[in-house]
């Protein structure tokens, strides 16, 4: 693709027709300046058939905010929506629409809040809340949802696949089996949400990470068929990289060739005054054949080397692997604590493109919108009560036990805080029935979670390093239950609403049915 397409492609038409269609019909309205405020949230966690996820790691803001401090409509941009023509031929775009959009077609008076990255959400929660002129809000939703769906959903599976690992070293390898360039978002997510490092050589320099990897059969192959054998391979590998070596070891068989090839190699480099790193395992009973190289390899002396395994690794596939090492690994005189200390893993596919939940279902929703120099909640009813909206302007507050764990996130009006009240009613967001009481004292610590990082176009937030991203998802983590982390059939993470948030959608609902005017919102939008 040519840079001036990719400008066009990846620019501010980075979005719906649709958006566009709707921001002409609000300036043909004179709708396009009044503001609006959107809530972006996903209903539900991600459902990988065999199991489920308890929670989410949010990821990817900092992306959606660099696009939108250089998206804007360029006269090119202009001339391809002049171009556009509907049924009858005539221009779909007019030109006073045009105009506005080449005048004032940029994200500058976006005002907008946030859940910081790498913390843990959960569903019907506003992870991003939009502010501003109707018309360019309005165009904001599908790149918002671009930049934000898929890396949380990484970020998600990343931080699993490290739980399942107990916390060993996780590699990304999914550059060759990603969509295209959405490979280094994922990266991105995947460093977020658990993985160490990736072998994606370009985002991880852009990072300030190295890129890690090993190398291919093919190497093993060229030299076999040079009649050099897997030996050669290996010791030509050895020879160029001395202190960064580590062999993949199943491209003949890896108890028979591979693994005392290593070893072979391995001795050599010792005595040369070199320490190996280790071997990769990528076929075959991932569990036994890691069981037998520690114990081969620990004969041999080399009881501190690192065993790799990839090939199509995901959470459950781990979990499996370290289960079936701690019920044989004794048979064979090999510690099954020390040997999944030395386990690496590679995750490659599983990762990068969220095996078995391919989106994430989040959506970005109307939820105010300025009328008379007031702001009016608005509210979407669906035969799904789950899926009705959550109306007004909100604040999202999460709960602390005595223990220390988050035990719920609360939904308030913005203007309710409940640090200042005694005894806090979290309101089911769909059973009218359905409600718990927590006095103050049952209560350790209230947390707000919104974060201001755009005023009107204005950054006002000081995004957080990868490092630093990754210590808030750590501590999320701790301090949620461990039900909730659970790979299969987690807990139920409580998201409430409180009684004035539950009274006021109640409201809005019984209104709509009924036709009758709505109500106005009980406090400002801000």
């Amino acid at each position: 693709m040519k840079r001036s397409d990719r400008l066009t492609a990846e620019g501010v038409l980075f979005t719906d027709q649709y958006q566009l269609t709707m921001a002409q019909l609000y300036y043909r309205m004179g709708l396009h300046e009044r503001r609006a405020q959107f809530d972006y949230f996903f209903r539900s966690y991600p459902d990988y058939g065999s199991h489920r996820a308890g929670y989410c790691i949010f990821a990817g803001l900092e992306w959606l905010l660099d696009w939108m401090q250089e998206a804007h409509f360029r006269d090119r941009d202009i001339e391809h929506l002049r171009n556009q023509t509907g049924r009858t031929g005539r221009p779909l775009f007019d030109e006073g629409f045009l105009a506005w959009l080449r005048a004032n077609g940029t994200f500058d008076g976006i005002t907008m809040r946030a859940i910081p990255e790498g913390r843990v959400v959960h569903p019907n929660v506003p992870l991003a809340v939009v502010q501003g002129p109707l018309a360019t809000a309005q165009i904001l939703e599908t790149p918002l949802l671009n930049h934000l769906n898929y890396p949380t959903l990484i970020a998600t599976k990343a931080a699993r696949i490290r739980d399942a690992g107990r916390g060993r070293l996780l590699l990304e390898f999914g550059l060759r089996r990603a969509q295209e360039r959405g490979a280094s978002a994922g990266a991105r997510a995947a460093l977020i949400g658990g993985a160490d490092f990736t072998s994606n050589v370009g985002i991880s320099h852009v990072l300030g990470y190295p890129p890690k990897g090993t190398h291919a059969h093919s190497m093993v192959e060229v030299f076999m068929a040079l009649g050099e054998g897997e030996l050669g391979a290996f010791r030509a590998y050895a020879e160029v990289y001395p202190d960064d070596c580590l062999l993949l070891v199943d491209t003949i068989n890896t108890l028979e060739s591979g693994i005392p090839n290593a070893i072979r190699v391995f001795e050599e480099l010792r005595r040369k005054g070199h320490k190996p790193v280790g071997i990769r395992l990528d076929s075959g009973d991932l569990a036994h054949l890691s069981i037998q190289a520690a114990r081969m390899l620990d004969d041999a002396g080399f009881p501190d080397t690192i065993i790799v395994l990839s090939n199509q690794l995901d959470e459950l596939v781990i979990w499996q692997i370290i289960t079936q090492i701690e019920n044989e690994a004794p048979r064979y005189g090999v510690d099954p604590d020390r040997l999944i200390h030395r386990l690496v893993y590679g995750v490659g596919t599983r990762l990068i493109t969220s095996q078995g939940a391919s989106a994430l279902d989040g959506v970005y929703k109307l939820t105010a919108v300025e009328d008379s120099g007031e702001w009016v909640p608005a509210i979407k009813i669906s035969e799904t009560p789950e899926k009705t909206l959550n109306p007004g302007n909100k604040l999202v507050w999460r709960l602390y036990d005595r223990r220390g764990k988050a035990t719920a996130d609360l939904l308030g009006l913005e203007d309710e805080d409940p640090r200042t009240m005694e005894r806090i009613l979290l309101h089911h967001p769909t059973e009218h029935t359905t409600y718990r009481i927590l006095q103050r004292d049952e209560i350790s610590e209230i947390e707000p979670l919104h974060v201001d990082l755009l005023d009107r176009g204005r950054p006002v937030y000081t995004l957080p390093s990868i490092e630093e991203i990754r210590q808030q998802r750590r501590a999320d983590l701790k301090r949620l239950d461990p039900g909730v982390k659970r790979l299969i059939n987690p807990h139920v993470y409580h998201v409430s609403l409180t009684e004035r948030l539950w009274n006021l959608k109640q409201e809005l609902i019984a209104a709509t049915r009924e036709e009758r005017p709505r109500s106005r919102a009980p406090a400002s939008v801000g």
